[in-house]
């Protein structure tokens, strides 16, 4: 009897316990007014925003503590969840999950984008594991555990969570397994794309400064165990000024420099109010909604890695130098030459000793002047359909996702005469059509590369292995680009057609040059 009663005791105050420990605190109820006497730059954000009655404790604790002890300071809660007390359909359709996006689908397979890639991509890290994109909760999670990145380290706690999302560290777990085949070339500027947690803890440009815990230089290893969340609301939404915004700094930058958008008659370099913040960063907010900004600050291509000048392997550039966290904001025939223009390569293929480029993900600038792009097309109208929740309200989804899954909302709206299956049919004939030309192009490609193995037995001079490679560089420019951009041309057919017809006339002319080398090589050693 005592036994039973003690174990009853124990089970109430376990359960009490966990009731108590489950109930959530609510948030500190704070004058605004207070907090502004310091923060003049928030007022002039919250003031007269939709925000402007929302109290600073919802999304900042230690607010009491911080008003009596300035040097105390206050956390913020950058978790999604955060905002999806109030955004809730938002936050809800931000975590759905495309099925048809696998996990851990290589590019480098029969099947896959490049199944010639490790060839083609030689001496770069990418050959470890290039995997195509699946949906975003899982963007920072694919990150960590990609091969290439942080040489395996880090792992599932178990293989049947693949399918979890959520923070990191709690699906995540750091080995000491030593395996084999895998690449440490993640650095701390790829990271700012794959979670908002960094937003303060981060200077402009990544520079070092002593109020940011991390610059381009940290040590990569630190920063990634620093990181809990995917890409937040607080990317794109300004949380202060409840307004459209971007905090990626390169994209700031690019936009002061080239405009919003570079190849349109309505290009505006003052498409950004840019806002400093202690003398350390910056924000760019829209001065109108503008989804290809906002989605611009991942799926754009950028330099990020350490390289070396264009035409000296032995110049190295290291993350001390801002070259390794910018954006070319360039299309794919004017990119070749940003990079010459600041000097800048990221590898070496081992077979041909070209000095090359190794694309990110430039779906924004592939969007460039396409028809779509000129009709007023934005990235939501295709990606994050309006929907209807179960009220009957309507509401931007944020599950980005292929328009083909919701081709009634977002096709059919301005295709008013096509059916579901004509839409699928024209999408789906449009990207076969670009990745035949991509195989094409990497089969020239692939034959230029053997070219210079048989130039290099046959002693062909320097001088014209030189003039080779400059067409190496070319060809696998106009080549990789589209393999790194993730909807198989869709987004600019017209514009793939062309750059992946120069691929393989850039091919040609190589193996034109290395072939007549060859032969003149040959007929000079006859005689």
């Amino acid at each position: 009897m005592k036994k039973a009663f003690v174990g009853l005791v124990f089970f109430v105050l376990l359960f009490s316990s966990y009731a108590i420990g489950a109930k959530k605190v609510a948030p500190e109820k704070i004058d605004g007014k207070k907090c502004y006497q310091c923060h003049e730059e928030i007022k002039a954000l919250k003031e007269g925003s939709k925000h402007a009655k929302l109290d600073c404790g919802q999304c900042h604790d230690g607010l009491n503590e911080h008003l009596g002890n300035p040097d105390t300071k206050p956390s913020t809660n950058l978790g999604l969840d955060n905002c999806g007390r109030c955004h809730k359909d938002q936050y809800d359709s931000y975590f759905g999950v495309n099925y048809h996006k696998r996990a851990k689908k290589e590019k480098a397979t029969p099947e896959g984008r490049a199944p010639l890639l490790d060839k083609l991509l030689a001496g770069h890290g990418f050959t470890k594991e290039h995997a195509e994109p699946r949906s975003h909760p899982y963007m920072l999670i694919d990150h960590i555990i990609v091969d290439r990145a942080y040489g395996g380290k880090f792992q599932y706690k178990n293989w049947a969570d693949i399918t979890k999302y959520g923070k990191a560290w709690d699906i995540l777990v750091e080995t000491d397994k030593k395996i084999p085949d895998v690449a440490k070339a993640a650095n701390p500027t790829c990271i700012q794309c794959k979670t908002s947690d960094f937003v303060m803890k981060w200077a402009y440009l990544g520079e070092k400064n002593p109020k940011a815990k991390w610059d381009r230089t940290s040590d990569v290893f630190q920063v990634i165990k620093d990181a809990q969340n995917p890409v937040a609301c607080i990317h794109c939404h300004d949380p202060h000024a409840a307004k459209g915004r971007i905090i990626r700094d390169a994209l700031i930058q690019a936009v002061q420099r080239d405009g919003d958008r570079p190849y349109s008659k309505k290009n505006d370099k003052n498409a950004l109010d840019v806002r400093e913040f202690r003398g350390y960063r910056k924000i760019g907010l829209l001065k109108k909604n503008d989804s290809v900004l906002m989605c611009a600050q991942c799926h754009v291509e950028y330099a990020c890695n350490p390289g070396f000048e264009k035409d000296d392997f032995n110049k190295k550039i290291g993350f001390n130098d801002q070259r390794t966290n910018i954006f070319p904001w360039k299309n794919v025939f004017d990119v070749l030459k940003f990079y010459d223009d600041i000097n800048f390569r990221d590898y070496r293929h081992p077979v041909t000793e070209a000095n090359l480029i190794k694309f990110q993900h430039p779906e924004a600038e592939t969007f460039m002047d396409s028809k779509h792009e000129r009709a007023g097309v934005t990235c939501a109208d295709c990606h994050m359909a309006k929907t209807k929740n179960k009220a009957g309200k309507v509401y931007t989804s944020h599950f980005a996702v292929s328009p083909r899954e919701n081709i009634k909302e977002t096709c059919l709206k301005c295709h008013k005469d096509w059916t579901e299956k004509q839409a699928i049919y024209t999408i789906d004939s449009v990207k076969n059509y670009i990745k035949g030309k991509i195989r094409k192009s990497e089969y020239w490609l692939s034959q230029l590369i053997d070219k210079f193995e048989k130039a290099k037995k046959a002693g062909v001079s320097e001088d014209v292995l030189k003039e080779a490679r400059k067409q190496h560089d070319i060809a696998h420019a106009h080549w990789e680009w589209w393999t790194a951009e993730n909807s198989d041309g869709f987004h600019n057919p017209d514009q793939a057609r062309i750059s992946l017809g120069n691929s393989i006339e850039a091919s040609r002319k190589g193996i034109e040059i290395l072939d007549k080398a060859i032969k003149e090589k040959s007929q000079s050693t006859q005689k």
